[in-house]
């Protein structure tokens, strides 16, 4: 299967903004539920793609505020920008990407966010001249959220008086 990331709007099937039972249903089109501890929903296909919602907060409860993605094992590709992000190495996809959106390296890991859009790719540690290292040589994840996502409360506020929407 093929899945296009689409900021920030949502990814295949699954729309932020959605309700529970919206999201719900859009994910058991996918594969079967497998609710996490933290309370999102999320489902597995058996290529290793994985697909979960998160919930927002405040005004935004109950809400799909936040999809990500996992990197599958094998058949599945999920693309932004004709990027194959899974699929090809870390570094690569970030390259193209910038040609496209302000993809800025993330001071707390390894990882990269176009926060405008929202989207952030994460992968848990860098080892980018090593394709064996499966973990660090490709991204891990891809999360596709409302913009104001990671905002701090003066950002939040900053985004309200603007005249935007809070991104929790």
């Amino acid at each position: 299967m093929e899945f296009v990331l689409d900021p920030p709007h949502g990814v295949g099937p699954l729309r932020l903004g959605m309700t529970t039972d919206e999201a719900r249903g859009a994910l058991e089109t996918l594969g079967r539920l497998e609710p996490t501890v933290s309370g999102e929903l999320a489902v597995h296909l058996p290529s290793g793609l994985g697909f979960s919602v998160g919930f927002g907060v405040g005004p935004t409860r109950g809400r799909v505020n936040a999809i990500e993605v996992w990197r599958p094992h094998e058949r599945d590709v999920v693309r932004y920008r004709d990027v194959d992000v899974f699929g090809v190495p870390a570094l690569d996809v970030v390259e193209r990407l910038r040609r496209h959106i302000d993809l800025v390296s993330n001071e707390d890991d390894d990882g990269f966010t176009a926060r405008e859009l929202y989207l952030a790719l994460w992968r848990p540690f860098a080892a980018d001249d090593d394709p064996s290292e499966e973990q660090g040589h490709f991204v891990q994840s891809v999360l596709v959220a409302r913009p104001g996502y990671d905002d701090t409360p003066a950002e939040a506020a900053a985004r309200l008086a603007a005249g935007g929407q809070p991104g929790y």
